[in-house]
């Protein structure tokens, strides 16, 4: 996934989910922050981010907030990407586990449900369900990093799935380079990561890979173990 139109800037701060107040050029600017997650440990004042320019003259903001560093590790923290990120991958078989299907959907409805990529395997289907991950801690990467009904709708979801004959995957797309393992939040939300170990074992496939994270690309990286 290649973004067009980026541009450097410095963090201020977020008066909300949805804007942020920030620096580009030295001028004052009002972005859009493309996660309404907490990014709490990555969106800290001084921090130098990168941002994609908008060419539609009707948006109330200029720029959408794409990545930012935390130390020294770039994070993309785009929410909408991962779906694109995984799919892209998929197309170009670069996924061991999600190779040779014969037909590959986006969005595809199920029950109460929306997954992200519906997929046919010879006399099988299945559907895909993609979440991004940003939270990082010594290391580890974990989700979600703000309590999750809908991530635990999509799991329990997935676990119908698998009863009714389909198959089922969890996708986690580690939103940064160069870490290799990912653990379920519990401290955040507990009943996520319950739900996410009650899905392990009712046979959904959880795969975790890592990114390949520029100021305007994101792509597939490395699988990254995961510990439940």
């Amino acid at each position: 996934m290649i973004y067009e139109d980026i541009v450097e800037g410095v963090f201020l701060e977020r008066p909300n989910r949805f804007i942020a107040k920030v620096l580009i050029d030295g001028n004052p600017e009002t972005v859009h922050v493309k996660n309404t997650g907490r990014c709490k440990e990555i969106l800290t004042e001084g921090t130098k981010i990168f941002l994609q320019k908008s060419n539609n003259p009707n948006r109330k903001t200029k720029y959408s907030l794409i990545s930012a560093y935390k130390k020294d590790m770039l994070i993309n923290i785009d929410s909408q990407v991962p779906n694109e990120v995984v799919h892209e991958a998929i197309i170009q078989n670069k996924l061991p586990e999600l190779i040779d299907l014969n037909y590959v959907k986006r969005e595809q409805k199920y029950k109460n449900s929306r997954f992200d990529i519906y997929f046919e395997r010879g006399n099988k289907k299945g559907f895909i369900e993609v979440k991004g991950v940003t939270l990082e801690k010594d290391g580890l990467s974990m989700f979600p990093d703000a309590p999750t009904k809908r991530g635990t709708k999509h799991l329990e979801e997935l676990i119908d799935a698998i009863a009714n004959g389909y198959e089922g995957y969890l996708f986690l797309l580690i939103q940064m380079n160069d870490i290799h393992k990912f653990t379920p939040n519990y401290i955040t939300d507990e009943t996520f990561a319950k739900t996410l170990m009650k899905a392990n074992d009712a046979g959904v496939k959880i795969l975790c890979y890592n990114s390949l994270v520029t100021r305007n690309e994101i792509t597939i990286g490395k699988k990254a173990e995961v510990l439940l």
